[in-house]
């Protein structure tokens, strides 16, 4: 893999990405079921790039009904090297503030009905999450939006929550107790999925509230939300555009390119066929053991 080809995931408020050049959607099947929507291929500053709107145009799939597993299934059937993921997050902390970027370094998953492996019974593996995100990513998404004028925070720890509730007051306190900066519903478990497919990952937030700590304010509420990430949209895409250009012709490998190979723990001789046959984009790496 010495050539790019990125995966970007946009989330709330980001369902299309016109900057593409070339544009064709896309329809993937996955043995994992339907991805969240077709996927849009194009070219960003030459850069191979695929696209997908994270809850479907429109709008149609909450946090808790994502196929995760479908979603980074088909990104890795596309062809993807690496990924950035965009998401609409709320703050914990006083200093980062609605219209603030959060380049997001570290992740708490307080999820709870979602499918967060590919991997289960008939094979098993256990890959390393200690450090969530992929730092070359991360080091150029947060240049990338720098680039844009935008406040950006290129260090901040994630809490998923299941949603699609927003939180209690009492929550949001001990999550601030926890370390956690900011809080959101997608992350997790998409990061563990794009760790497990051998995809370094990159997530950027885009502060739109100060979730319900705060006293004597309003509690966040989903109009506040909308217009805030109205007003973050085009920021998001400058970003993008920023970071494609960013990237040099030659892709050098990955540590995250590999991980499977000692992940994996079954025995060749005693892995199930039928989920082999389902990670086929996940495990198909030739000279995987």
């Amino acid at each position: 893999m010495n050539t790019w080809k990125i995966g970007i995931i946009g989330g709330s408020g980001l369902y299309q990405l016109d900057e593409l050049q070339n544009q064709k959607w896309v329809e993937v099947t996955t043995p994992w079921g339907k991805p969240s929507d077709a996927f849009l291929t194009g070219q960003i500053s030459g850069i191979e790039c695929v696209f997908l709107p994270r809850h479907g145009r429109g709008h149609l799939l909450g946090p808790s009904q994502l196929n995760y597993r479908a979603n980074i299934d088909a990104l890795k059937r596309l062809g993807v090297t690496d990924l950035i993921s965009i998401s609409a997050v709320g703050s914990l902390c006083e200093n980062m503030a609605p219209g603030d970027f959060v380049v997001v370094d570290q992740l708490i998953d307080r999820t709870f009905a979602r499918n967060a492996s590919f991997f289960g019974e008939g094979i098993v593996a256990h890959v390393s999450m200690a450090e969530p995100v992929c730092p070359r990513m991360s080091s150029r998404v947060a240049e990338a939006a720098e680039a844009t004028g935008v406040k950006v925070h290129r260090k901040g720890t994630y809490l998923a929550i299941e949603g699609p509730q927003f939180s209690t007051q009492a929550e949001s306190l001990l999550y601030q107790q926890w370390g956690a900066d900011v809080i959101g519903m997608t992350a997790m478990p998409e990061a563990k999925l794009a760790r497990e497919a051998e995809l370094p990952y990159a997530l950027v937030g885009m502060v739109t509230d100060y979730d319900c700590w705060r006293q004597g304010e309003a509690p966040v509420e989903i109009s506040a939300v909308i217009a805030q990430l109205s007003a973050s949209a085009d920021r998001g895409r400058d970003l993008l555009l920023q970071f494609a250009a960013s990237f040099p012709a030659h892709r050098e490998p990955s540590p995250y390119d590999h991980v499977l190979d000692y992940a994996v723990i079954t025995e060749p001789s005693r892995r199930d066929p039928a989920l082999t046959a389902r990670l086929d984009a996940i495990i198909g790496r030739s000279g995987r053991p």
